[in-house]
């Protein structure tokens, strides 16, 4: 038994040996393949950033996003002693190079430090196109078809107010929305123009069938406290797909996902892993500088309305209504159903078109600075 003990003990051992001898620096193998290094400390992630491909790793999750996909990699990245370590293998892999061409291991004369200049967060600078695409995706292209999706419906009620629900109020919005965008010259679709019900998922789909151009995810907020708390919590808030950076945030997404969960929807879940953040990154770069666009709009055109921002306006987290949608794509929490004041704004027809053509104007303006945008690069 005790050399058995040993014998594990043994591998184990020449295993992590056999490891630590193939780790290479990554700023090393940013300079010898031509590559910008480029830190994310908050996040724990770093690009490599290369003529053909940006690489994107995270410090202790075995894959790497390359040319838009995921890939599995032999080791995740690590941290020791102030450098961050790349198994060769996979550097190898990764870049096709021949192995008697691989980058020489991390050692201390030779290994680059994560330095305070290399930890500042850089942008990776963007290519700028010499042609019009032939294809060009949402995000890219002139603003036109408007998907609006009034959350919940049916048999969801979503959250409940003292005298009214959720479902009602957004699709009273969103039918006023709709008629205000089309007055503009949009192409506007809804994910449903009746009190249905639809799965989370399926408002995505349709979303991405009609070839939307911007995803516009109208609900209500609300928070399970006492009446004098309920008094106090108030405002709109306009959120993004993005991995949250607070509780608050962390449990509206999971009241908003937990639909899908409650109704038997096919993969629900209330919450992403760290890894299915992930491998969401890629995809989301395509079109989270646009939902950022749009929503700094949201925040001009609702200045000087009845509800106010809460806080700073703006949050992001894993709703599963976004993560589907193929465009740029924002949930707008119009306001506190729970907050007797803003419940009953909500519910007056004065307020649902004043809301309304906030939202029309916000999308109006994102048109106009993504056309500017377009005609800057000569499209």
């Amino acid at each position: 038994m005790r050399n058995l003990v040993w014998h594990i003990f043994l591998c184990v051992a020449l295993a992590a040996s056999a490891w630590a001898s193939n780790k290479v620096d990554a700023e090393q193998v940013a300079k010898e393949h031509k590559a910008s290094f480029h830190w994310f400390p908050v996040q724990k992630t770093f690009l490599l950033a290369g003529e053909s491909d940006t690489l994107k790793f995270a410090i202790g999750l075995p894959y790497v996003n390359s040319h838009g996909n995921s890939v599995e990699l032999k080791h995740a990245p690590e941290i020791a002693d102030g450098h961050i370590l790349l198994d060769s293998a996979d550097v190898v892999s990764l870049y096709k190079t021949d192995k008697t061409a691989a980058v020489s291991p991390a050692s201390s004369s030779s290994a680059a430090k994560v330095s305070s200049s290399s930890a500042k967060a850089a942008a990776v600078p963007a290519a700028t196109p010499t042609a019009k695409p032939k294809n060009e995706t949402a995000g890219t292209r002139e603003v036109k078809t408007i998907v609006i999706d009034p959350g919940h419906g049916g048999k969801d009620t979503g959250a409940q107010g003292k005298n009214s629900n959720e479902k009602d109020i957004v699709l009273a919005v969103g039918k006023l929305l709709k008629k205000e965008l089309e007055k503009e010259g949009f192409n506007v679709k809804m994910t449903r123009d009746k009190d249905v019900f639809i799965e989370l998922g399926e408002r995505a789909n349709l979303a991405n069938q009609w070839d939307g151009d911007l995803f516009i995810s109208l609900h209500c907020n609300a928070i399970d406290a006492t009446p004098e708390r309920k008094k106090q919590i108030k405002g709109y808030h306009v959120y993004v797909l993005r991995a949250p950076e607070s509780e608050e945030d962390k449990a509206i997404a999971r009241r908003e996902n937990k639909v899908a969960t409650l109704y038997g929807e096919k993969n629900a879940k209330e919450e992403l892993s760290p890894i299915e953040w992930f491998k969401l990154e890629a995809r989301l770069e395509k079109y989270k500088q646009n939902s950022y666009m749009f929503t700094e709009e949201m925040l001009k055109a609702f200045d000087g309305g009845k509800i106010k921002r809460q806080g700073g306006g703006v949050g992001g987290a894993g709703f599963m209504v976004l993560v589907g949608a193929l465009m740029p794509a924002v949930l707008f929490e119009i306001g506190f159903i729970s907050n007797p004041e803003e419940e009953a704004y909500m519910t007056t027809t004065k307020a649902q078109e004043d809301i309304a053509a906030r939202v029309a104007k916000a999308v109006s303006t994102y048109k106009a600075a993504v056309h500017n945008y377009r005609e800057t690069l000569g499209r």
